[in-house]
């Protein structure tokens, strides 16, 4: 079986997962104090693109979504760094309960031996 090319970037990228269950009548608040921490976020070593988006049967449920150049450019990088205790006091009181925060990698089976 013939592999595909990948971008470099593919190959090394991490997706940080989080749900982000909001405290009711705190969205507009939530979204606003997320404004500031997105700055925050995007400025640290191995980030590379983030989205948020508001789930349309639960509007008090929002999806994380992170990429990284590698897990620790995350779990030590930015967990580990002044910044990420900027970002808890913008916005981890808003969470109910505290979110999970998982990690993905491409699965590329085309690369796999058949």
């Amino acid at each position: 079986m013939r592999n595909r090319p990948r971008h470099d970037c593919e190959n090394l990228m991490i997706l940080e997962h989080a749900i982000l269950n909001i405290k009711p009548d705190q969205n507009a608040e939530f979204e606003a104090c997320f404004e500031k921490a997105q700055q925050i976020i995007a400025s640290m070593n191995g980030y590379i693109s983030h989205q948020l988006l508001r789930c349309i049967e639960a509007p008090n449920q929002y999806l994380l979504l992170v990429k990284w150049e590698k897990l620790e450019d995350h779990t030590i990088g930015f967990r580990g760094s002044p910044q990420y205790q900027e970002w808890r006091k913008l916005l981890h009181h808003f969470y109910e309960p505290f979110p999970e925060v998982i990690h993905f990698e491409l699965f590329d089976s085309a690369s796999k031996d058949g």
